[in-house]
């Protein structure tokens, strides 16, 4: 009955933060200054500080810094609080994070954004902002109507991507029609009569990329703003659409890759 109303729950509003690769990330954003959340506390497994010591040992000196405390705790207060259980023995109790539309300031002259619209959960949300972090983006536009307020089942999701990059909340027609005045070309994931092949396509920044979920797509008002539209080949005959976590993942590694020679962010070896 409570693994239900956790399953239940954990989609309405979660700052819970679960694992030491959530909580970092909240720091890490915080400290390069992508992210307005806040920890209030920090808590850990006491059966477990022994094999925990270095990440406990890090979490008191951001402790210092940021003024959260960190506590040792039983097991059952660990687990009473997680929905998964690959949280290490570690979780962070947070703040809400604060989002605000983009505006033309905001928009660098040469670079790459993400729309997401319509991804109907938030695992798939969160694999997506995973591979679009790593890509390389900017940042992520999204309406009001989103997944972040399941701020923990995201993280997780997105190994603390969502934590670490800028993501701006606000009205889609209004934060597209800013790019297009800041001279980017606007490109939907659609499949269309017209669209173009993604190995074929030109995707030179400055780019904003549209993605839809891959039930409803990107909605008429979206997509009608978009320069030119690109579609994913499969390798054999498949009536589906992919997940919008896979989509935004081929197309926004075509992106980087088309751009490497021209504005490369750096790769981990």
């Amino acid at each position: 009955m409570l693994h239900a109303k956790k399953e239940e729950e954990k989609f309405e509003s979660s700052n819970i933060m679960e694992g030491m690769i959530s909580v970092s990330s909240v720091i890490s954003g915080r400290e390069s200054g992508v992210n307005t959340r806040k920890i209030e506390r920090v808590l850990y497994d006491a059966k477990k500080a022994r094999s925990k010591e270095r990440e406990i040992a890090y979490l008191k000196n951001r402790a210092k810094v940021h003024g959260f405390e960190v506590e040792a705790v039983d097991e059952e207060t660990i687990n009473s609080m997680t929905v998964g259980n690959s949280h290490g023995g570690i979780v962070a109790v947070c703040s809400d994070r604060q989002f605000f539309p983009i505006e033309s300031g905001d928009i660098i002259s040469d670079g790459f954004y993400v729309l997401l619209e319509g991804i109907e959960d938030p695992y798939n949300f969160g694999y997506a902002l995973r591979s679009i972090y790593a890509a390389g983006a900017e940042g992520i536009i999204l309406s009001e109507r989103n997944w972040m307020s399941a701020a923990g089942v995201v993280a997780r999701a997105s190994a603390g991507a969502s934590e670490q990059m800028k993501i701006y909340v606000g009205d889609p027609i209004r934060q597209i029609k800013l790019f297009k005045d800041a001279g980017y070309v606007v490109l939907a994931s659609d499949k269309t009569n017209d669209s173009v092949s993604v190995y074929d396509a030109d995707m030179k920044t400055p780019l904003l990329l549209l993605v839809g979920g891959e039930r409803r797509g990107l909605s008429a008002p979206t997509l009608a703003l978009s320069d030119k539209t690109v579609c994913i080949d499969y390798g054999r005959r498949f009536p589906a659409a992919l997940s919008a976590a896979s989509a935004a993942s081929i197309i926004s590694f075509e992106i980087f890759r088309q751009n490497r020679g021209k504005n490369e962010r750096g790769t981990d070896k």
